[in-house]
């Protein structure tokens, strides 16, 4: 088996998350779909609530939307928000990022080729790493 990582670059800005999963949980259950709707892409959605325990993937990904917001350097809020970062899987089912039109346009507007994304949970916690990288020329 082949592997193909990304080549190398430079990067551009880094973010990192930690959740409590409890903390997700209590939101989920208050909120419900409001809380996934509001967050969650769709794919998002079926994703976790697939899952035995949704709740560790629910608190992954939203680790990961504020990991992406933070290598953007501007948090969640108007140029990035919740659903304009969304987690999918790449063939070898590690974690991608894909990003709406809006982010995609600031990615480029900070001179961003890709984001790398890393993402891990426990039962207890959730945590996510993004890099903003420049592809090297």
């Amino acid at each position: 088996m082949e592997v193909s990582l990304p080549e190398g670059g430079l990067v551009r800005g880094i973010g990192t998350d930690l959740v409590e999963c409890e903390r997700i949980a209590r939101v989920y259950e208050r909120q419900q779909d409001r809380f996934l709707k509001r967050v969650f892409t769709e794919e998002e959605r079926a994703y976790c609530l697939g899952m035995k325990d949704p709740v560790p993937h629910l608190a992954a990904r939203f680790a990961a939307k504020e990991a992406v917001s933070k290598c953007f350097t501007t948090g969640i809020g108007e140029r990035v928000g919740w659903r304009s970062v969304e987690v999918v899987h790449g063939e070898r089912g590690q974690p991608l990022v894909r990003l709406d039109e809006a982010a995609r346009n600031f990615l480029a507007a900070l001179r961003g080729d890709e984001i790398l994304l890393s993402l891990s949970h426990t039962r207890s916690h959730a945590m996510a790493c993004a890099v903003l990288v420049r592809r090297a020329s």
